[in-house]
């Protein structure tokens, strides 16, 4: 980036641009999508833990199948907390169907990519503190468009077939998908 100034004051306000250093601090988010588009997006305080996935699935996984109106599976990968004993109980007690999930596997999870896509939106619009990083990733959140969401999801099955047909090796082109995908994600 370029300004126009006058000789030696290079270092007035006006003419440099702050930076952050060492990262400037990190959120963690849970969000959660389905071909219809993208539904909650929140953000965890402190670590998660098997109940606290549990409790944040209580609070916004329903109420975002209630938005979907369609049958749906859910998906998450092997974190130990979406594993959990407890955790496999919540869900059978809700009768939430689960996709299962291989422990050595590609990273079939098409989530990762709307992480990529908001990672990218909010670092274009320069956070300044964590306050504006989580409102940054709310409103991008909101504005990633139902026709990425669906072409994640309708691309499922030839991701899947792309990576039994390299017998679990991940094949040279990630196409990803699923009905319902909910996920945990670091910001910065």
């Amino acid at each position: 980036m370029y300004v126009w100034r006058k000789n030696n004051p290079a270092l007035v306000p006006k003419n440099t641009i702050p930076t952050v250093k060492h990262g400037g601090g990190s959120i963690m988010l849970w969000g959660c999508f389905s071909s219809a588009g993208t539904r909650a997006l929140i953000r965890v305080e402190g670590i998660m833990n098997s109940y606290k996935y549990q409790a944040i699935l209580a609070q916004n996984l329903q109420a975002s199948i209630g938005k979907m109106k369609m049958k749906f599976t859910f998906q998450h990968d092997n974190d130990p907390k979406h594993t959990s004993k407890s955790t496999k109980a919540w869900l059978h007690q809700k009768k939430i169907n689960v996709l299962e999930w291989p422990s050595q596997s590609p990273d079939l999870n098409p989530i990762e990519h709307l992480w990529g896509d908001l990672k990218g939106a909010v670092h274009r619009r320069y956070p300044r503190n964590l306050t504006d990083l989580e409102c940054f990733c709310k409103e991008e959140w909101a504005n990633i468009a139902t026709s990425r969401c669906a072409m994640l999801i309708d691309s499922y099955p030839k991701r899947l077939s792309a990576v039994i047909k390299s017998k679990g090796f991940p094949p040279q082109r990630f196409q990803f998908v699923f009905q319902l995908n909910c996920s945990s994600y670091r910001s910065y």
